[in-house]
Parts: C-alpha cells; structure tokens; sequence
C-alpha cells in the first residue's frame, strides 16, 4: 500500500493535533491564548475566498504565444503574425485581437509561468482535471488513460462544499468535461451534465423537462409511490442512493428556481451580444446565472484549439474573439453584481502550442510553456505572474505546476487540499498530491 507524503511547506497544525500535543506536555508552555492562536491559524488555513469556480476549459491548448505571452522582438517563424497591444494595466501587452480583454486587465491576472511534461491531449486533460498523472487501462502508452480511480476537480468542489440549495453543485457544458468525473468517489460527485448548445435558438435542458403526457398531479402519484417503494431500504447500500438521485432529480425538475436558473433566454439581448453569440460566450453567461443561483463548480469545455495547420485565419477570425468578448464579459458582469470577489474564474487548456511555426502554418503541441488567467475569488487583479524565454519556450524560473494550480484552487475555495481519501482497495489518495499555493496569485 502506498501513500502520499505531505510536503513540509504546506504542513499545518491542525486544531486537533494542538489538543492533543498539549494535553500530553509535548508543547511546552501551550497556554490558552497560544491554543487559541492556533485554532485561529488552523481555520484560517481553509477560510474560503471564493464561493462558486467557473473553470474555462479551452481544449486542444490554446495557442498563449499568440494571444497572452507574445514575443514582438522574436524571429517572424516564432512571434507569428500579430501584434501586441498595451492593455489598462501600464506596461502589460497582449494580442491586438484581445481588446476586450485589454480594456480590464486591472481585473484579471496573467500567470505566464505554467508548465508541466505531458503533451498529450487526453492524458493531459487528464492531469489537469484530477492533478494525477494518467494511468493506462492496458497497461501500455496507448494515450488513453483510465480514469475510474481519480476524483475530477468539480467533484473534489462538490463532495467538500456540497450544494446551497436545488442547483447541483457540479455542472458540465455544453458537453461533459473530459476526465471530469467523481472517479473513487461514487456518482454522488458526478457532474450534472447540460448536452445542449446555449448559443441555439430552441436550447432547452431536456433534464428539466416534463416526461410528454404526464401531468403534474400524475407525476406526484408517481414520486409518492416511488417514496412508498424506497422506504423500506431508504438508507440500505444502493438502493439508498437510488433514492437520493430520484429525489434530487424531481427536486430539480419541480424547482422554479432551477427552471429560473437555467433560462438563458429571459438575458436581455444587449448582456448575450455582450458575451458573443458564440458556444463559448453563452455557455460563460449561463455559468454566471448557475453559480450566481448557488452552484459551486460550472466547468465548460470549448474545443477546437489544436491547431496544428493554418492557425492563425482560425484564432484571429473565430477562437480569439470568442475568448475576447466571453471572458471580459463573463469578468465584467460578475463584478458589476458584486459576486467577483466571490466567485473565481480560471481560462486554461492542457498545453500551449510550440514556440516556432511549423512547415503547415500551425503551431505543434508544448506543455513546458503555457499562461493561464485567473480573476474574482481573493485573486490579486492586475498583475503579470511569471515569465518565459525570449522565444516562450518554458519559464524563466519557478515554473507553476497543475498541482500549484489546483492547491490554489481548492485553497480559495476554502478545502484542505492535504486532506486523505481512501480507494475501495485502501489506498489513501490527497486530494492533491504535492504542489504549492501560489502566494503571488492570492490576496
């Protein structure tokens, strides 16, 4: 049996074990005011900064050299086509096709320095959504990894915080996220999952919908026999879950809030314009009406980001611009009601793109370089965290892990990320193993 040992940086004293070393003279001089100093130590370790997540997934990896870490003095092969633009913040630069962005980069925070070794695109989704390093199902590098064990972020967010009413605390749109599952944890902790496209006219969550040809009051005979069935074994193994599900499935069937929550349309057309009538930016605006409505974790996932063959027609005219208006959209309207601070919002994908252009007008996979943007939940805005090599190639120095990224994450949304968690076998797992908060990045 293996386990996972605690880095000394991120040991804490716990208030139990403050107790417990007291009462037997282990710290001596352990006086009611020092006891009390570290109980408050120890609850301030998990005090919670951010609520709710809204994690941007931009799958296939986003080219960053071309959009937030641009190289304008590099040979043409590296720095590409575009130009780079001065944002609000003095001395901070982006690309020219980011204008949005540009005009409130006081709120937001580029972290330029992230990198890790896997360019795979499913293992390295894989490593992102669980911080765990993929296992094969066949035992052999087939680059598909078996993700039954591994808990996802969104479910680690929703077996420690739970929900704050009749929304699930864990949602994927407009498709389930990748290696997005509860794993070990049990389908308690899966995602809800909306398999709709916002963006179009007839968009409806077929969840929510009533079964055709059965009234309400048939529908509650119904739930009032199912009660009847359960009650017997309402607490025995499976048959006690099953029972959870369907209440929780009628409960949000039946939930005017629910149905409230996820009417995009009832937006005043000038809000949806705003976020872009693109996948992305209505999936942005429907995540802020979902954890504005009490969910803890929305993650969406936009695909289309490899760009191995003529990439930039595609980032300039389509991908860039969506990013643009959906992130400062989403950005701004969290602020202007007041639940920015409440509520974190992360833009990242598995990988970068390959500082030189290839043969095919494309950028190749590389994950020794890549930034990600961070704003709202106790992140400090307006700031430039890390830096590359003067082609992007990887960090300069201190290079940010997925295990810092997630361990900041957690520690935001106020979860002891130390925390140990057994497998059906026995096995302790943390829910993040190794890595650091990013003191530059939090408040």
């Amino acid at each position: 049996m293996s386990s996972f040992p605690i880095p000394r940086s991120e040991f804490r004293m716990s208030r139990r074990l403050a107790v417990k070393l007291g009462g037997v003279g282990l710290l001596g001089g352990l006086t009611l005011p020092r006891l009390l100093q570290f109980q408050a130590q120890a609850a301030g370790d998990v005090k919670p900064k951010a609520k709710a997540c809204i994690f941007l997934f931009l799958e296939g990896g986003p080219s960053t050299i071309d959009m937030w870490d641009m190289k304008p003095d590099a040979a043409a092969e590296v720095r590409g086509p575009y130009k780079q633009m001065a944002t609000k913040v003095p001395g901070t630069f982006i690309c020219e096709h980011l204008p949005n962005c540009a005009k409130i980069a006081d709120k937001y925070t580029i972290l330029r320095s992230h990198s890790h070794n896997d360019n795979g695109h499913t293992t390295g989704y894989h490593y992102v959504m669980t911080g765990m390093k993929a296992d094969f199902a066949d035992g052999t590098n087939s680059r598909k990894p078996n993700n039954v064990l591994y808990p996802s972020i969104g479910s680690v967010v929703s077996r420690e915080l739970g929900n704050t009413g009749t929304l699930p605390p864990y949602i994927n749109l407009p498709h389930p996220l990748a290696a997005g599952g509860p794993g070990f944890y049990g389908a308690e902790y899966a995602p809800f999952i909306i398999e709709g496209d916002p963006v179009s006219p007839d968009f409806e969550v077929r969840d929510l919908l009533p079964v055709e040809g059965i009234d309400a009051k048939r529908q509650d005979r119904r739930q009032r026999l199912l009660g009847g069935l359960d009650k017997p074994n309402a607490t025995a193994g499976k048959a006690g879950t099953m029972a959870t599900y369907y209440e929780k499935a009628h409960d949000l069937m039946t939930s005017p809030a629910a149905r409230k929550a996820f009417d995009i349309k009832s937006e005043p057309e000038a809000l949806r314009a705003a976020y872009g009538h693109t996948t992305l930016g209505q999936c942005a605006l429907l995540a802020r009406r979902l954890v504005e409505a009490g969910s803890r974790f929305v993650g969406i996932d936009h695909s289309g980001w490899d760009t191995h063959f003529s990439c930039f027609p595609s980032l300039q005219k389509d991908l860039i611009p969506s990013v643009d208006r959906a992130f400062s959209a989403l950005v701004t309207d969290l602020d202007q009601r007041g639940l920015l601070d409440s509520t974190l919002v992360v833009m990242m994908g598995e990988m970068g793109r390959t500082p030189k252009v290839n043969a095919q007008a494309g950028r190749d996979h590389w994950s020794a370089a890549q930034s990600v943007l961070f704003a709202g939940g106790g992140i400090k805005p307006g700031k430039v965290i890390g830096a590359t090599t003067k082609t992007a190639t990887e960090p300069v120095a201190d290079p940010v892990s997925v295990e810092d990224i997630l361990r900041t994450l957690f520690h935001q949304m106020g979860i002891d990320s130390s925390k140990m968690y057994n497998t059906p076998l026995g096995r302790p797992v943390p829910i993040v193993s190794g890595g650091r908060v990013i003191r530059d990045l939090v408040g």
